[in-house]
């Protein structure tokens, strides 16, 4: 329990910055006091000019207001200190102009914390050391505020992106999360055009624009961000694959059924249509995007892909047999295959 009454006026304080509505049983909670003596200390708090917002109910929730005459910022011991170890971590980040801007804040920060306080932090910065990419990677504030207020906000993202390989292209994209290595900045986004998750390095994002659309969140696969990016990582380098497929349908119907990523379909005489593309994709997933066209097909290449319609095709086909006589089945192989045709 706190009996010092300015000591829990600045704990309570603290509490109340925090951007939340804060029950009045929670906060007698936290102080270690009775409601009674919370009201009063919010009411002293007004006294000092701290605009303290009180909502009706059974429990009563109290907010600190924003305001342009609100009071300085007070910071418990561990929030002061977790700020001044960011900080100095800032000082050494890939974001263009964080560095300058985090040593000046820095500087600001540690001429009011106790001794105490810059004896703790400056014991935790002699004992550690950033890791920097040193590849010479920045981005821009900008960049960073768009997309963090674009996620945040749930709003449709445009933006130019270059590739590894120096490609541009333009993307419109949900916004899922930002994800920081340490080393680089990553938004995990669900991709409208390619209609699939992708992972973007922020530092190749250009020109980036919340277009106010706002949208339902879709759900990720892996369900949390961090490790979508991993596995996304983990999965770079697999080789990409020049696929060749007829479809018995015009390129108008097709073109409407596939991720544009994929390209478009060329029209033949005879009112099939042929796709012709690169794809990085792996090869589960293309066989997926072709069946989910929903007319017949015929896939010319590559062979890892034949290999695996035809695979597919005669499971499917198996699941379709009466258990009677399907037998004790095909043992179970994850590369196994069969004579049937490689259309579908």
């Amino acid at each position: 329990m706190t009996t010092d009454t300015p000591a829990r006026l600045l704990q309570l304080l603290s509490l109340l910055q925090t951007p939340r509505e804060w029950p009045g049983g929670e906060l007698a909670g936290r102080l270690g006091v009775s409601r009674r003596t919370v009201r009063r200390d919010v009411d002293r708090l007004r006294d000092l000019g701290y605009p303290v917002q009180a909502s009706m109910g059974a429990d009563g929730g109290y907010r600190l207001v924003a305001g342009k005459a609100l009071p300085p910022l007070v910071l418990d011991d561990e929030e002061a200190v977790a700020i001044a170890v960011g900080l100095r971590a800032g000082a050494g980040h890939a974001v263009e102009g964080v560095e300058e801007a985090s040593v000046r804040a820095l500087a600001k920060l540690e001429q009011v914390l106790p001794s105490r306080l810059r004896h703790r932090v400056a014991t935790l910065q002699a004992a550690t050391m950033p890791l920097t990419s040193g590849d010479g990677a920045s981005i821009a504030t900008e960049t960073l505020t768009v997309l963090a207020s674009a996620t945040a906000g749930q709003e449709r993202l445009r933006f130019r992106y270059r590739s590894g390989d120096g490609t541009e292209s333009r993307r419109l994209t949900e916004p899922y999360r930002m994800v920081s290595t340490g080393r680089r900045w990553y938004l995990v986004a669900y991709d409208i055009d390619r209609d699939d998750w992708r992972t973007f390095r922020v530092d190749r994002v250009t020109e980036p624009f919340a277009t106010g659309a706002r949208f339902v969140p879709r759900e990720l696969p892996t369900g949390d961000a961090a490790e979508y990016l991993r596995r996304s990582m983990s999965g770079r380098g697999r080789p990409s694959y020049d696929i060749d497929v007829t479809f018995d349908a015009p390129a108008e119907f097709v073109a409407a059924r596939l991720p544009s990523a994929l390209g478009a379909p060329v029209a033949e005489p005879d009112g099939r249509c042929r796709l012709r593309a690169a794809a990085s994709d792996s090869v589960e997933w293309l066989a997926l995007r072709l069946a989910m066209v929903d007319c017949e097909f015929t896939a010319h290449g590559p062979d890892e892909l034949v290999d695996y319609i035809r695979e597919l095709g005669a499971r499917l086909n198996r699941a379709t047999q009466p258990a009677s006589s399907s037998g004790a089945g095909t043992p179970f192989s994850p590369s196994g295959t069969s004579s049937s045709p490689s259309g579908v």
